[in-house]
Parts: structure tokens; C-alpha cells; sequence
């Protein structure tokens, strides 16, 4: 077995085929590791806007590792992912080698005490989230952290607020198709709605193209050495190929009313 099929054997769901895997599970198995619907841009901008030198900070489904990294570069008080999944909860402790801790939980129960940390970042799991988790989940948060904690998530969005409800209906089943996950987007206000009835007050709202397969990103996100790898991957597997470019086509085909989102959120006092 060569390191780089070891290194897929090891990724969640390894043993699901190509036609039923979760879109993000299978571009991480084609060698894609940046995974956010806004690149690494609104990331970065995402962990400067939410002020994570020495806080405490709890990060809901690390995945990858990739943002516990990058998380770790800012020199925090602690970092502690809570990961559902036992395999992705592992490949997070290798990527941040005794940087912080990972815990087994869910987003919406974490086990963690009340008022624990500074600072809560979520990214790219709150769209994959019925509308009454995406609440749960937004609670915890806010249980978890301090007075004036903040509450930081990437994730996508749909545009103009005023679009029609047929339209986001229409958008929300074909991402479901394409990825394989049952996503729901919401628009800003919505967005901005969700944290409001759940104690928040938000600070900072930014945007960035939902740009995940386009070119140009890709090569921006991975490097040159990445892409080409994950190029290769997706020339070499007809069935993966042709999941590519279903998503790609409907990001493409929505591309007018898709947009990345970045939201930092304090916790307002009770």
C-alpha cells in the first residue's frame, strides 16, 4: 500500500463508494484539504476578526486539522476540538501534534463545562444543519463561552435576503443531490436571525465568492503541488470525475445566489 492510498484508507467514511460519499469527504479523498466554501481567504479573515491570541478556544468538527493549525498560529490559551467522528477526531490530533486537545461529541452537546472559552469556531457544518440543530448547535456555543465570548463560523449563504423562498427551496435540493448532504443555506438575515434568537449579538458580517472548484481557487487554496495532485486524482477515477463536475456544475449554475459567508458573534449577557 503507497503512503498516499494509506493516507485515504485513514480519511472518514473510507469505505463508502464514490456515488453516496459527502461531497467534502470526496474531494478530501481526491487530495483537496482545503475544504471551506470561501477558501483559505475567509478563513484567515474569519480567525483575525474573532481575536484568538491567548483565548481559550473550542473548535466544533476540526475534520481535517487544517484551521486547528492555522487556529494554533495565533498563540491561544488552549485549543479544544470536539469531533463526532473518531477517524477525522485523529487526523486532527496528528495535525496539531499535542498543540491542544480533541474531544469525542457532537456540536449540539459537546460534554464541555459551561463557560469554558473565549472563543467558539465552527466552519462549513452549520449549512449541513436542519434548521432547529443549526439552533442547538448555536446554543451550546453560547453555553460554552464566557461573558463577551465570541462565536466565529465560515459558511455559505444564500443571496439577495429578499430572494424567493421557491428559489432557495430549489437551490437547497440541488446542492442535496450534487454533495450528498442534506444542505441548507440561509441568506444573511437569516443568518444574522439565527444567532439573534439564540443570545448573540453580531459584530462582524464579510463575504467571499462560493468559488470551491473554480480554478483559480483551487490552485490559491492548494498550491501548485496540491492541485496537480488532486487534478490527477480526478483524471484517474471516472466515477469520482463525474461527481466533480455534477458539483461543480450546480455551484455553477447557482453561482449568482451562492456566496461564502464569515460571522463573528459575541455572547450578550443574560
Amino acid at each position: 500500500m503507497t503512503n498516499e492510498r494509506a493516507s485515504e484508507d485513514a480519511l472518514p467514511l473510507a469505505g463508502r463508494d464514490t456515488a453516496h460519499l459527502p461531497g467534502h469527504w470526496l474531494l478530501a479523498r481526491l487530495g483537496k484539504r482545503v475544504l471551506r466554501p470561501g477558501g483559505k481567504e475567509l478563513t484567515a479573515r474569519m480567525l483575525a476578526d474573532a481575536r484568538l491570541r491567548g483565548a481559550d478556544v473550542v473548535e466544533f468538527a476540526p475534520g481535517l486539522g487544517r484551521t486547528a493549525q492555522e487556529i494554533l498560529a495565533y498563540s491561544p490559551g488552549s485549543y479544544t476540538g470536539v469531533e463526532s467522528d473518531e477517524t477525522a477526531a485523529e487526523l486532527t490530533r496528528k495535525a496539531i501534534a499535542g498543540g491542544g486537545r480533541v474531544v469525542s461529541g457532537e456540536a449540539s452537546k459537546t460534554g464541555l463545562d459551561d463557560e469554558v472559552a473565549d472563543v467558539v469556531v465552527g466552519e462549513a457544518m452549520l449549512t449541513m444543519q436542519t434548521d432547529r440543530h443549526k439552533a442547538e448547535i448555536v446554543q451550546e456555543a453560547r453555553r460554552v463561552l464566557r461573558a463577551g465570548g465570541r462565536y466565529a463560523i465560515h459558511e455559505l449563504a444564500i443571496e439577495p435576503d429578499a430572494v424567493d423562498d421557491e428559489v432557495k427551496t430549489e437551490i437547497r435540493k440541488s446542492l442535496a443531490r450534487s454533495i450528498k448532504v442534506n444542505a441548507r443555506p440561509l441568506t444573511a438575515a437569516e443568518w444574522r436571525t439565527l444567532f439573534e434568537e439564540n443570545g448573540f449579538e453580531v459584530e462582524k458580517i464579510g463575504f467571499a465568492p462560493m468559488a470551491l472548484l473554480e480554478p483559480k481557487r483551487i490552485l490559491a487554496d492548494e498550491g501548485l503541488p496540491g492541485t496537480l495532485k488532486f487534478v490527477g486524482n480526478v483524471l484517474r477515477d471516472s466515477d469520482a470525475r463525474s461527481r466533480v463536475l455534477r458539483m461543480r456544475s450546480t455551484f455553477t449554475k447557482y453561482k449568482k445566489h451562492l456566496v461564502a459567508i464569515e460571522i463573528v458573534a459575541t455572547k450578550k449577557e443574560a
